[in-house]
């Protein structure tokens, strides 16, 4: 005998919408079965009432047994078994519809009792249990119980708990799932069961029949010989055999229903364990239900429990009822983070690649939020493409838990490290723009302090710089920059612009060593990492020989400036040429200093900035010999009118001429 298509029990308690589609094929398969059901009766019964019809009412039986071949029922068709039986059953009620009528009480006992007994026991129970089932998961009586414990959990208040209400609410929630679970186990099992009864309930009351016509007939013998009764014989063990299967499956799921009812209360409690959730953050895929927050007026929000699902780079939600989920976010390249939201637990915001802010969700656990968090990352990196995703999953977030472990020698990582504040590779240019490496290069907690603050944003907007510096002008109500705003631009003979990224910046100890800058380019981007920042804020960095500037790339608006004679260290990474820092010295109002480091990526290599910006603090250091100043200038090719350097390329020993390929930046 082929399976049996089954119910999974294990999923009665999650109750998602695929389980809720497979349900209701289970239902239609019922409600055609019933239907059947009713039709082979009414065909039983004319033949059992209709004594001066027989042969009429024996004739529509024969046509009702190979009318089943033909129902289109939900789960497929018939198994090859039921569907060859039904047909010899149907031929020999073509043979007897000549037969006396004389069987009534026989009839009645051995064909249209067994029938009747499905009908009435099987098919209402599952039609009762539908009822109770469609009570607890309509929108009345249970559903709303749990979707009202479930709404007055989400509104728990994360700030002030309340642990009685909070223990009442979560008691509330687990007795309504209880409830809720309890009815679909049984509506389960009993479908299930109906798979099996439906096979017995077709064959048994023919076989009946069949009996009821050798018993009572005296041509009996001579129309039913040997190998039909072999041939009864033969389907009664299939019965029997079927019938066997029916009581193991039938112990079976009994056993797995105690089972999945003995759990222990943490599988109906949200949020058990809150201290040390097991957390699998390499998951490439994710589905669950989720408070989706919607927007319904200028300031008035509503909060909506719905069942999201990713699929590829996508995020999809289904509604209750829904046949197919609907795209809700593309994934790919967007940015996820946990956010502070009206007060509630476990909210995460989608961010898209643009940098405009997406949806924001509400998990029910802090286990939930957090994975949620980790899928969506995993699959904006596009993991999901690669071949083996699961591992290169596990990679990187190992690689980013290696970012984050503490340096205790970073010294002896770089022992072969060059200066990298200049594009030539000679000594003697070298010893003009880094110091020399000591020998004792300091811990990292000597160069930057545990735990300090990291500003992944840029702190100095344009309108708080043109505040502090434009003294008594007119108050641009635009905010912008005019043109004469930095009127040492008109002067500067070293004009060099850059195309940046911020990253990020941060406080530190000491400007004695470049090793800061190291460091610092460490922890910001291990921060980047660990948080799931992916947006960086383009802009063009201006050096002249007094100042660097930060210009918005769009509004031409500067969002920073500092005197270049503030910039005590600037180098660019050994290894990723892209990135290069800086450290100002900036005075604090209580009279002292304070050192902040800032780190950029830039579209071509760092040592350009690097090397521009020592340039800038030569020219600051021989402005005041005019002789010295004319000999720098003459070292340094300048453009055709001689007023501002070519930084294209670092001057050539053998050749003071510009390159021709002028790269990424542009001269300003």
């Amino acid at each position: 005998m082929p399976a049996v298509d089954k119910l999974l029990l294990e999923e009665a308690l999650q109750d998602s919408p695929q389980t809720r589609s497979l349900l209701s094929v289970f239902e239609e398969d019922a409600g055609t079965l019933t239907d059947y059901t009713n039709q082979l009766l009414q065909a039983m019964q004319r033949v059992y009432g209709a004594q001066n019809e027989m042969c009429l009412a024996t004739q529509q039986l024969s046509k009702q047994l190979l009318a089943y071949e033909k129902q289109n029922f939900a789960l497929g068709k018939g198994d090859e078994e039921v569907i060859s039986t039904l047909h010899y059953f149907s031929k020999v009620v073509d043979e007897l519809n000549f037969l006396h009528t004389e069987l009534a009480k026989q009839l009645a006992d051995t064909m249209v009792l067994p029938i009747i007994q499905f009908r009435e026991k099987d098919l209402t129970e599952v039609s009762t249990l539908k009822d109770l089932f469609g009570l607890a998961s309509s929108d009345l009586s249970l559903f709303l119980e749990h979707d009202h414990s479930m709404a007055k959990y989400s509104k728990l208040p994360k700030k002030k708990e309340n642990e009685k209400v909070k223990t009442e609410v979560v008691k509330e929630v687990a007795a309504a799932r209880r409830k809720q679970h309890l009815s679909s186990l049984q509506y389960y099992c009993a479908l299930n069961a109906l798979q099996y009864r439906k096979r017995v309930a077709m064959m048994e009351p023919m076989i009946g029949f069949a009996h009821g016509q050798i018993n009572f007939f005296k041509r009996g013998a001579e129309m039913f010989n040997q190998s039909m009764d072999s041939f009864l014989s033969s389907v009664a063990d299939m019965v029997q055999s079927i019938q066997v299967e029916q009581e193991a499956e039938a112990e079976k799921t009994r056993v797995s229903q105690q089972e999945l009812l003995s759990v222990d209360e943490s599988v109906y409690t949200p949020d058990f364990d809150v201290s040390t959730p097991q957390i699998n953050r390499n998951l490439i895929q994710k589905a669950g239900y989720l408070n989706l927050r919607n927007k319904t007026g200028l300031v008035t929000t509503t909060w909506e429990r719905l069942y999201f699902f990713t699929q590829g780079g996508n995020l999809m939600c289904q509604p209750r009822g829904a046949v197919a989920g609907g795209l809700i976010q593309d994934l790919d390249n967007c940015s996820v983070m946990a956010v502070d939201c009206e007060d509630r637990r476990y909210c995460f915001q989608i961010t898209t690649p643009n940098g405009k802010s997406g949806i924001i969700l509400q998990a029910e656990s802090r286990k939930e939020n957090e994975e949620w968090i980790c899928a969506i990352n995993n699959i904006s990196r596009q993991i999901y493409l690669t071949d083996n995703p699961e591992a290169v999953a596990i990679k990187l977030n190992q690689t980013a838990l290696q970012a984050v472990t503490p340096i205790t020698s970073y010294g002896k990582k770089q022992e072969s490290s060059r200066p990298s504040q200049n594009l030539k590779n000679s000594e003697m240019e070298n010893d003009k723009i880094v110091p020399k490496t000591t020998v004792n290069v300091p811990e990292p907690e000597q160069l930057i302090a545990p735990g300090t603050p990291i500003q992944f944003d840029i702190v100095l907007p344009a309108t708080e710089f043109l505040d502090q510096n434009r003294g008594g002008r007119r108050v641009n109500p635009f905010g912008e920059t005019e043109d004469d705003t930095f009127p040492e631009a008109e002067d500067s003979l070293l004009q060099q612009m850059f195309i940046v990224r911020f990253l990020g910046s941060m406080a530190v100890n000491t400007d004695s060593t470049a090793e800061v800058i190291y460091e610092a380019m460490r922890q910001v981007l291990a921060a980047r990492a660990i948080h799931n920042i992916f947006r960086m804020t383009e802009t063009h960095l201006m050096v002249t020989s007094q100042t660097l500037r930060l210009i918005d790339p769009q509004t031409q608006v500067t969002r920073a400036n500092f005197e270049l004679s503030s910039v005590t260290q600037f180098a660019a990474h050994q290894e990723n040429k892209r990135l290069v820092g800086f450290v100002v010295r900036m005075p604090e109002s209580t009279g002292g200093e304070s050192l902040s480091t800032y780190i950029f990526e830039s579209n071509s290599e760092g040592e350009k900035i690097c090397y521009a910006i020592n340039l800038g603090k030569e020219i600051i250091e021989v402005q005041k010999d005019p002789e010295a100043l004319a000999r720098l200038m003459l070292s340094i090719p300048l453009t055709n009118d001689g007023k501002y350097v070519l930084l294209n390329h670092p001057p050539d020993d053998t050749d003071g001429s510009p390159s021709e390929n002028r790269g990424a930046e542009s001269e300003a």
